[in-house]
């Protein structure tokens, strides 16, 4: 699928890292972007700085809120692309000195990483189901998981089980959607230069790098925009989730 002007792109987690990212690749395909993110973020100023974009401030678990972003993109061009990004990495042992883990910080991770991914998928599905097809394709989905989906360190309990219902959300989501020629597909990154690892110190930072077999690096966020544009412009990439983490496989801690 080839996005022009007449096109638009929704991201959500859009003001930052993977979403900044990959807002900024494909607001140069000439689409019209909308970034969602937190009205505490700095979406409008990153907005601001790039060529036929807006900001809608929303809450990824909000219907409403979604929904009105899923409407603002729409009434900019014709909504291809959507993408999740927004998400939380709380940690938390199950049992720790600290006792048990709360249920509502579980809960939490969940309502944020795969109900929110859920909501803009719904909603991002049915206003891209009105769409003439372009290339074959009314639209694209993509959600963002996690290497944790499959090999989830200590304390990640509601980090993995959140992201690992975002993979198994992918195929029954695209099969449901193969109907309405949409398209859906996830990017599991590994250890990533976001605002989530900024506040790690240098010792951390380097012992990550060393579990990543090649490149012996952390993954940068234009990378993951570089695939995102890979799945728009492929359009057998249906279906699946795509590791993005130089083969890396996470320890226990």
């Amino acid at each position: 699928m080839q996005l022009t002007s007449a096109d638009a792109v929704l991201v959500t987690g859009g003001a930052s890292g993977l979403g900044l990212a990959t807002a900024r690749a494909l607001a140069g395909s000439g689409a019209a972007v909308v970034l969602v993110d937190l009205p505490s973020s700095p979406g409008a100023e990153v907005a601001a700085g790039l060529p036929r974009a807006e900001f809608v401030p929303a809450d990824v678990r909000d219907e409403e809120q979604v929904e009105a972003a899923v409407d603002r993109a729409a009434a900019l061009g014709t909504l291809r692309v959507a993408v999740s990004c927004a998400g939380v990495a709380t940690p938390g042992r199950i049992l720790s000195r600290r006792g048990v883990l709360p249920l509502e910080a579980f809960r939490s991770v969940v309502e944020v990483n795969l109900v929110g991914t859920f909501n803009l998928l719904r909603l991002a599905a049915e206003r891209m189901s009105g769409n003439e097809p372009l290339d074959g394709d009314r639209g694209l989905v993509v959600m963002t998981a996690s290497v944790a989906a499959y090999d989830g360190q200590v304390g990640q309990a509601a980090y993995a089980s959140s992201k690992g219902g975002v993979v198994a959300l992918t195929l029954t989501a695209a099969r449901d959607l193969a109907q309405h020629a949409i398209r859906v597909a996830t990017i599991a990154p590994g250890v990533m230069e976001t605002p989530m690892m900024a506040g790690l110190g240098e010792e951390v930072r380097s012992s990550l790098e060393a579990l990543v077999p090649h490149p012996p690096r952390l993954g940068r966020p234009e990378e993951y925009a570089l695939l995102v544009e890979q799945l728009v412009a492929n359009p057998l990439l249906n279906g699946e989730v795509v590791r993005l983490d130089g083969a890396l496989r996470m320890p226990p801690r």
